[in-house]
């Protein structure tokens, strides 16, 4: 799904886990990956100076440096009579410095490219076609959109062929998601590498592996996630006996790498174990909290926000997640402190801005938001969210009533860029319908609400918008219909119109 035009750079001294690489090439382009704080991303011209060990279910990377090993087992933790895998892989070239091998989808040979880049794993549709499945395929159902570096996304399904085949590991009746490769059969992603215990020797250029157990690809269809099983009581906020950070480190590491996977119950025992160890670090607190409230103990989540902030009070990523608790809960004047506190506490161009934003309009914070909206756009335009923030700044001013020439301008930038089959689609028409409702443009506000609304047939938001537009244009029949309609759907949307000055 990424897209975006680099430009490049040379870096005199780049070092990494003790090692100095002189003149590394790196391109320059696109914006935030892989989440708060990253950087970007370390591609095969420096995993290549040596070999390289993925254990991502213990969070680490290793780089080693083997000689003579040509008909050794580098998969060094192998046990005796614990199956492993081991396949060959292409030469790397300048050009085409990617790990690829080969694997059979149904019997039939394609090439895959191991990416720790990509979150999740996914087919080409022309590979998917060929085993026998389109996205309108009976049992194929809607998986969502991968989104890359850029701007780009693409949109992806699942559905289940009857065999895939890597290495000595055979999946049956295997589940896959399909999309939009470009020109790659398949990309095995970070839920791959999460399942899996990989060496790559790119000097006999083989790949090593095992089986870690669970799930092997990632098939979630959205970002809610399952809930859990009931997890341990959370650990007393003062020291414990025995500390020792690098062990701490060690649990922190597998309990992040299990969240990753979505296995909640084992995260939280090994970040409860990381905090008994070194009850001082904010870090797993937070860690731990953000796995309780992915697995649905928001009662357990938020004593842990409270302990991560105890410990570091600018922890701008604790603030952010407490403050979306106390919205839900309803501390507006609770969560402004932690917003205020974690605004000014980021960095100009943080990413978490984006969500700060987000978090200032749900509690009705407008201007806030529109500041957060400003300051992220001005340094993430390449961004894949960027409809998105367009379409949230263009919103928040509607809802002001202020500004509304640019909130026009937003809305219409962001359904120029949208992708016209995408669900965010109709949010943006959503906004630009409220927009226009303020303009008084009531004829272009009923269109863009029933834009809206063939993507989204029972959003409250566009039918009590499209029914005030109605009841001003005199269609009183249709306008009540649509506000019963999504008063019905939405209790308190009424109050929420009308203490932005638009009633019936």
């Amino acid at each position: 799904g990424g897209d975006v035009r680099p430009t490049l750079t040379t870096v005199k001294d780049f070092k990494i886990a003790g090692i100095v690489v002189h003149d590394v090439e790196f391109m320059v382009g696109g914006s935030d990956v892989g989440g708060t704080g990253s950087v970007g991303l370390l591609g095969q011209n420096v995993f290549r100076i040596g070999d390289v060990e993925y254990d991502l279910a213990n969070g680490m990377i290793r780089l080693w440096r083997s000689e003579d090993c040509r008909h050794s087992l580098l998969a060094y933790w192998v046990k005796p009579d614990q199956p492993y895998s081991v396949m060959n892989i292409e030469w790397a070239t300048a050009a085409r410095p990617h790990t690829k091998g080969t694997a059979y989808l149904n019997g039939q040979k394609l090439e895959v490219i191991f990416d720790t880049g990509a979150g999740t794993s996914f087919l080409s549709f022309k590979v998917a076609e060929r085993a026998g499945l389109k996205p309108d395929s009976p049992g194929v159902e809607y998986a969502g959109y991968s989104t890359g570096i850029g701007r780009g996304a693409a949109k992806t399904y699942i559905g289940r062929f009857d065999s895939f085949k890597i290495g000595d590991e055979e999946i049956r009746n295997a589940r896959l998601r399909f999309g939009d490769t470009g020109e790659v059969d398949m990309l095995l992603g970070a839920d791959f590498f999460l399942s899996h215990h990989i060496y790559v020797s790119s000097r006999d250029h083989k790949v090593f592996f095992t089986y870690n157990g669970g799930p092997v690809f990632n098939l979630t269809t959205r970002a809610s996630a399952p809930a859990a099983a009931e997890p341990p009581e959370p650990a007393e906020a003062g020291g414990a006996p025995g500390a020792d950070p690098a062990a701490a480190a060690d649990h922190s590491r597998r309990g992040t790498a299990s969240a990753a996977r979505r296995d909640y119950p084992d995260a939280i025992l090994e970040l409860t174990r990381a905090c008994e160890l070194d009850p001082t670090n904010a870090e797993y607190f937070f860690q731990r909290g953000v796995a309780y409230e992915a697995s649905g103990k928001n009662d357990l989540a938020r004593p842990d926000f409270d302990r991560a902030i105890e410990l570091q009070s600018d922890h701008v990523a604790a603030r952010a997640a407490r403050a979306r608790l106390e919205i839900r809960g309803g501390d507006l004047a609770a969560a402004r402190v932690d917003l205020d506190r974690a605004d000014g506490a980021a960095t100009k161009e943080a990413d978490i801005r984006f969500s700060l934003a987000a978090r200032y309009a749900e509690a009705d914070l407008m201007d806030a938001a529109i500041r957060q909206y400003d300051l992220w756009i001005q340094v993430h335009d390449t961004d894949s969210r960027y409809v998105q923030a367009l379409d949230g700044r263009c919103r928040a001013r509607a809802w002001l009533g202020q500004d509304l020439a640019k909130a026009l301008s937003d809305c219409n930038t962001a359904a120029r860029l949208v992708d016209r089959k995408s669900e965010n689609q109709g949010y943006v028409f959503d906004s630009r319908g409220l927009v226009r409702l303020r303009l008084g443009d009531f004829d272009k506000a009923i269109s863009d609400y029933d834009e809206a609304l063939q993507m989204h047939p029972h959003f409250a938001w566009s039918l009590y918008g499209r029914g005030l537009a109605e009841l001003r244009r005199n269609k009183t029949v249709e306008g009540q219909a649509d506000i019963a309609a999504a008063i019905k759907s939405r209790s308190s949307i009424a109050d929420w119109f009308a203490r932005h000055g638009l009633a019936p």
